[in-house]
């Protein structure tokens, strides 16, 4: 049977009894055996719970606990023997489960006589299993209608319209942050009034990419709380609503994106407060525009991820793993290929919600500040709210950019949020 605190073997506690009944003291069988003082001890203990030591035999299933014995005139007239049962099998952690706490109770010895486990579903498992459903329900997602492309497009250009850490589904009370209000019906609003401000603003670039940086919805579960840690976050709404919610913005984006552009690349980068969020996302994009050859979804369930235009080389990861000093090391590594064979590389990470630009030896890498206004945790920094349009040229790298912040594009698109769930009319 294995033991629960420490494994001993068999062939070492049959060699214990053997000298034991040979009159050999505990200190003669650890010399014998080569092993310390106490470590001889627990295997005559050991041996004594089996009945090895000249009890009657011990139950199946059980151990010899206590012994009593009563002598009279100098003579053994009776004993007895307390047995209780053996203890259980080794634990395993159940599929699935990854062991957050474990709380014991140990004799003299060190042996577990009770232990308490306590587990927690494992947040990548829980992703991996909702990847697969998702997957196995594609032919019955209905798939969106190619629309018609725009007439006139520059070819060698491609705008960057990049958000992050919009935390749709947070609370924010301006009496406490000073930093605004916000909710699931202003975060929706938001997204919608930056995107049409935007749009209207950029170049009419053939290309356009909806770089969504990560931590779209505020928290992962019914539970509001961060996945990994799980810190107690200030929300708004039910988890159905933030879902709700989220899939009327990427529908409302692309739309609107794909009026303004003949191709669209997609990315919902991994993040640290909706890792299965975003994978859903992208599962549910993918299948949905499944028909529409002029919106490509990158699936890649990792961290990193690149889209490569011409001459220039675009890297997203949220920054949750790396940031700003040493991001750009593991993403050429990753994509050396494409890193290779392109002149002009950038890369772009959050997760901090404050700009940082920085140029190193390999590319450029770009910080990005949020929209959103911060909860009562992010108050303690101080940062501007605003979110960027980057236009690239095949040949020549970054050709310009547009900025505009929270405050300017409040109003710029006449959608109404729909905090009730009921779908609103679409944004252009």
């Amino acid at each position: 049977m294995t033991d629960t605190y420490h494994s001993i073997p068999e062939g070492r506690i049959a060699e214990a009894v053997r000298l034991h009944t040979e009159g050999k003291s505990i200190r003669k069988i650890a010399k014998a055996l080569g092993v310390a003082y106490a470590t001889a001890n627990k295997y005559i203990h050991r041996a004594a719970e089996r009945g090895q030591l000249g009890t009657e035999p011990v139950l199946p299933g059980f151990r010899i606990s206590q012994t009593t014995a009563v002598y009279r005139d100098g003579a053994l007239r009776a004993e007895f023997v307390q047995q209780k049962p053996e203890k259980g099998e080794e634990f395993e952690v159940p599929a699935g489960h990854t062991v957050k706490g474990v709380s014991a109770l140990v004799d003299a010895e060190g042996r577990t006589i009770q232990q308490w486990v306590k587990t927690r579903n494992d947040g990548q498992e829980q992703a991996s299993a909702l990847a697969a459903a998702v997957e196995a329900f594609k032919d019955e997602i209905p798939r969106a209608a190619p629309v018609a492309a725009p007439e006139h497009t520059i070819a060698d250009l491609l705008n960057q319209y990049t958000i992050t850490d919009h935390h749709l589904g947070a609370l924010a009370w301006n009496e406490e942050t000073g930093a605004g209000d916000y909710d699931l019906r202003i975060g929706e609003q938001l997204v919608i009034d930056w995107f049409a401000a935007a749009i209207a603003q950029s170049p009419p670039a053939e290309r356009a990419v909806f770089a969504q940086l990560g931590d779209f919805l505020h928290y992962d579960s019914f539970k509001s709380v961060t996945p990994e840690h799980q810190h107690q976050l200030d929300s708004d709404s039910r988890y159905p609503k933030m879902v709700r919610a989220a899939i009327r913005i990427v529908r409302a984006v692309i739309a609107m994106l794909l009026q303004k552009h003949k191709y669209l690349d997609v990315i919902m980068c991994d993040a640290n407060h909706d890792p299965a969020g975003e994978v859903w996302l992208r599962e549910m994009l993918a299948a949905f525009y499944d028909h529409e050859p002029r919106v490509k979804v990158d699936t890649n369930p990792g961290t990193y991820s690149v889209i490569e235009h011409g001459d220039v080389s675009l890297f997203y990861h949220h920054g949750h793993r790396r940031g700003t000093k040493n991001v750009d090391s593991i993403l050429v590594g990753k994509f050396r290929r494409i890193y290779g064979r392109t002149q002009f590389s950038y890369a772009h990470t959050g997760h901090k919600h404050s700009d940082e630009l920085r140029t190193t030896d390999l590319m450029k890498v770009e910080q990005h500040e949020t929209l959103a206004a911060p909860d009562a945790y992010g108050s303690n920094w101080l940062s501007g709210r605003s979110a960027k349009v980057i236009t690239y040229h095949k040949e020549f790298g970054e050709d310009g950019r547009v900025t505009l912040s929270a405050a300017r594009v409040m109003g710029a698109s006449k959608r109404l949020a729909a905090n009730d769930n009921v779908p609103a009319r679409a944004a252009a």
